[in-house]
């Protein structure tokens, strides 16, 4: 049984990839690499993003205090996180965010990543419908509800920021 899990697992995972739009392009402003369209967080790995992701990924020390009152909530939802590959702000909140996810085992089949240009599009349509101005924008879905956002900064840390999300969710 073990090893059927395993070979769906490993099978699921390659399949995933495949599905992935995401491309690099040139961005138009620096000449430089970004991606663009639905990404997954393989798409990192390459070394015209790893530079800053590895980093700031390792660097971030996630509230484990915070995030263990909040971890079965959290994975409850759906999130869409829409980024720039060539935005200061991407670059140091959205490692840290998948730190916080791999922390608590959010399950990545509820996590989807658009990467956006400087006019927040995409490679189609993958952010039209979002209402995207400023990126990083992580937006959290009970279902197919909108219970809050992040936008570019948190006001306080990431983890306090979703737990008030969650909170002012269970309050309504």
């Amino acid at each position: 049984m073990r090893r059927i899990l395993g070979i769906i697992a490993v099978t699921l995972f390659f399949f995933s990839l495949s599905c992935s739009q995401e491309k690099i392009v040139r961005d138009e402003k620096s000449g430089k690499p970004m991606l663009m369209g639905n990404i997954t967080r393989e798409a990192f790995a390459d070394t015209n993003f790893s530079w800053w992701f590895v980093p700031n990924y390792n660097n971030y020390e996630v509230n484990s205090i915070l995030l263990d009152s909040i971890s079965s909530s959290l994975n409850s939802l759906n999130i869409i996180v829409v980024l720039g590959t060539w935005c200061s702000d991407s670059r140091r909140e959205v490692p840290g965010f998948l730190k916080i996810l791999d922390y608590v085992d959010f399950p990545g089949d509820k996590l989807k990543m658009i990467a956006v240009d400087r006019q927040k599009k995409g490679s189609g349509n993958e952010a039209e419908g979002l209402s995207i101005e400023l990126v990083p924008t992580f937006i959290f879905f009970k279902g197919d509800s909108e219970i809050g956002r992040i936008i570019e900064t948190p006001a306080g840390t990431l983890e306090s920021d979703i737990k008030n999300i969650l909170q002012s969710k269970q309050s309504n």
